[in-house]
């Protein structure tokens, strides 16, 4: 009968300690990744309060992320798209 400390998985022996620290390890980035997200609602509140529009700010940030070229490319589709229903 197999040690109820370790459990075998294919590839070799994971001890039941080695799995309960990468849980345990999960969990604490889990509650940072909380903390963090608190953090930015947080962030947004305020701007909200100073009179700026989050959802804009929100728009900014995916903007961003983009390189230019992939976001003038989405603009132009965009425009197309926005002319051919008649709202620009």
């Amino acid at each position: 009968m197999p040690d109820p400390m370790e459990i075998a998985d294919g590839a070799g022996n994971v001890t039941a300690d080695e799995l309960r620290l990468l849980i345990e390890r999960a969990e604490r980035l889990e509650e940072e990744k909380k903390g963090l997200s608190d953090d930015i609602k947080d962030v947004f509140a305020e701007a909200k309060a100073r009179g700026y529009d989050p959802k804009a700010i929100k728009k900014i940030m995916q903007i961003r992320k983009k390189k230019r070229e992939e976001f003038q490319e989405e603009e132009a589709i965009l425009e197309v798209y926005m002319k051919a229903l008649g709202m620009i």
